[in-house]
């Protein structure tokens, strides 16, 4: 399994409540695009319209920018492949305000394309403190133990 792409900052600002496996519906120069790892997930959400779901500015640039479509889009909508049951799951779970859809990586299985999307809640600014501290703790905690 390659990970083409992640969101980092998506799990530092917000807290994962629940992970689904996806599929993407792209056009073959973006394929060929994404597996050469240039997809940009920074600032992309997923948004259920109609009880299709989106992705929402995630940046896929042409493979050969001088042999792109003269209409490419590089933040187009892209459709996202999920099931009735998850579709029906994240579409009554976004109505509630506090909850946004956002997507965690890229990778492929399966010589098929996938993203993974998360449903989360965002932190507040002292529950970024806690982790960062948390993850200052461990650090130290794993440097002592190399040393000994």
């Amino acid at each position: 399994m390659n990970i083409y792409s992640e969101n980092k900052k998506a799990t530092y600002d917000y807290e994962v409540i629940e992970k689904y496996q996806a599929g993407l519906v792209l056009q073959g120069h973006e394929v060929k695009s994404i597996k050469g790892g240039h997809i940009n997930l920074s600032g992309s959400y997923v948004v259920i319209r109609g009880n299709e779901p989106y992705l929402i500015g995630a940046k896929v640039p042409a493979y050969q920018p001088k042999n792109a479509p003269k209409d490419y889009d590089s933040l187009r909508n892209r459709k996202i492949l999920l099931t009735k049951k998850e579709i029906a799951e994240l579409a009554g779970s976004e109505k509630n305000k506090s909850l946004t859809i956002v997507p965690i990586s890229v990778y492929n299985k399966n010589r098929k394309i996938k993203v993974e999307v998360s449903l989360v809640k965002g932190k507040k600014k002292r529950d970024k403190r806690e982790a960062i501290k948390r993850r200052e703790t461990d650090r130290e905690i794993r440097r002592e133990i190399k040393e000994r």
